[in-house]
């Protein structure tokens, strides 16, 4: 699903992103709402942001990548947590592009979107390439999502990555609580494998 966001584009950066997990339903420009395999799936577009909803039994699981005044934790490389009985996964990665990669990449991944009967994606008026894009699917007993955020006027694209499932058997939980996380770096800093490598992986990965 595409659709025109109802606000002006405002001059926000890709480093002003950050992440947060278990945060309250926000305010949304544009909602999809998904029934996969038995776990409700709220996709929201909140404009130059996302907030993620799924909940499955007794579990909700509440993902933000926003831009948030006071936030402590910016948008991290990788991030692993137990939520409840499930396994949450989410990485991320910044991509400087060239203005005419940039706005291939832009067609490319609106189209997949667009066409996609799980992907909501939201344009703003007069900033074609300004976009934020979802994309969900129930693969192989999770839930997983990725999510774009375009930044034109700095050729920066912020992909992320985000895998949800139930918890399989393994170590025994670390003291203090059972739950693991790792933030190790910045988006913004080199990777080795990268979150989505275009808008064909993503297809090949979600279907």
């Amino acid at each position: 699903m595409l659709t025109t966001l109802q606000t002006t584009y405002t001059d926000t950066r890709a480093a002003d992103l950050a992440w947060a997990l278990g945060r309250e339903r926000l305010p949304a420009l544009a909602v999809l709402n998904l029934e996969l395999g038995g776990a409700k799936v709220e996709l929201r577009l909140l404009g130059a942001s996302h907030q993620v909803l799924l909940e499955e039994g007794d579990v909700l699981c509440s993902e933000t990548v926003a831009c948030m005044p006071g936030s402590s934790t910016p948008l991290p490389l990788g991030v692993a947590k137990r939520v409840g009985d499930w396994e949450y996964e989410f990485a991320a990665r910044v991509e400087n592009l060239s203005r005419g990669s940039f706005a291939g990449r832009a067609q490319e991944l609106l189209a997949l979107v667009a066409d996609h009967p799980n992907g909501l994606a939201g344009t703003f008026p007069g900033s074609p390439h300004a976009f934020t894009a979802m994309l969900a699917q129930r693969y192989e007993g999770q839930v997983r999502w990725r999510t774009w955020h375009a930044y034109p006027q700095e050729g920066q694209l912020v992909a992320t990555r985000t895998r949800v499932g139930v918890r399989t058997a393994g170590p025994a939980a670390a003291p203090g609580g059972g739950a693991s996380a790792a933030a190790v770096a910045p988006a913004s800093a080199p990777v080795s494998a990268p979150a989505v490598a275009s808008a064909a992986e993503a297809a090949a990965v979600l279907i």
